[in-house]
């Protein structure tokens, strides 16, 4: 069933169920994807000096082809410097939000398989 959260709607603007969860996010490029996505509607700018072209390195970084500044979609946001892969964050928000009220850190802990209690706090 598709829902609307503030102007969004399931299936369309994220994944409604987790079957399209697994479809739209099978991997760690597929999550870094669209998280640049979000970060860059309109395509890349270099945070740098504005510029529109880019290329992709080995490391899943863009690197800015005017300056040469290098950047990733996890930059200045909540998944900088993480240990824990963007698709095992991703799955944590996605059980967290799709539950009516929400989820333990437990739940999660042991759904995800997190080894530290606090890993799935945070």
């Amino acid at each position: 069933m598709a829902g609307t959260i503030s102007g969004l709607v399931s299936g369309i603007d994220y994944p409604g169920t987790f079957q399209e969860f697994r479809e739209w996010f099978p991997d760690e490029s597929s999550c870094v994807d669209y998280l640049a996505q979000l970060r860059w509607p309109d395509g890349f700018r270099c945070p740098g000096c504005a510029g529109s072209g880019f290329w992709r390195t080995k490391k899943a970084l863009w690197m800015c082809a005017s300056c040469g500044l290098k950047t990733s979609a996890t930059a200045g946001t909540i998944f900088h410097r993480s240990h824990t892969p963007l698709s095992t964050w991703f799955a944590a928000m996605w059980f967290v939000t799709s539950q009516k009220n929400g989820v333990s850190a437990l739940g999660l802990q042991q759904a995800l398989g997190f080894k530290s209690y606090e890993t799935a706090w945070a």
